[in-house]
């Protein structure tokens, strides 16, 4: 347990706090979970949705192999005259945590973040993990947890 919290410490920004979120209907594009395709996933997307006035979100669903980038969808969008999917940012109870710094570095950070956060709980397979884009320096972690400790 020592170790975890080191570890913990050393990679993630923030302390994990449990945090409870509800359904968010988004409009989506997918890659595989690989950092090439998600590399070239990013600027396609938010050269389609823009940046201006929007939550930007990925979702991993790691028994997939599948990475989606993601925005709520707002009135007035059209996903499919953009050639987006939709789908649902799933609600319910996450460990949440924050990495900060600058772009690529940051980016670097993502995975071994994940990793740390994911060991200080029971990770529920049934809904993705999340990335939450707060501003260009700073990343919020979601991972899925059940609703009881």
């Amino acid at each position: 347990m020592t170790t975890v919290t080191f570890v913990a410490a050393d990679t993630l920004d923030s302390r994990p706090a449990r945090i409870l979120k509800v359904d968010v209907a988004v409009m989506l594009t997918r890659s595989r979970d690989e950092l090439p395709a998600i590399q070239q996933l990013w600027p396609r997307f938010e050269g389609l949705v823009g940046l201006r006035g929007r939550r930007m979100y990925a979702m991993v669903d790691t028994s997939a192999g599948t990475y989606a980038a993601c925005t709520p969808i707002k009135e007035g969008d059209d996903p499919a005259g953009l050639g987006l999917d939709t789908g649902v940012l799933a609600g319910g109870w996450y460990l949440r945590t924050r990495i900060a710094g600058q772009p690529p570095g940051l980016y670097e950070r993502i995975g071994p973040a994940v990793s740390a956060l994911a060991a200080l709980a029971t990770v529920n397979p049934d809904r993705p993990l999340v990335e939450y884009y707060r501003r260009h320096d700073q990343i919020e972690l979601w991972i899925p947890v059940p609703a009881e400790l």
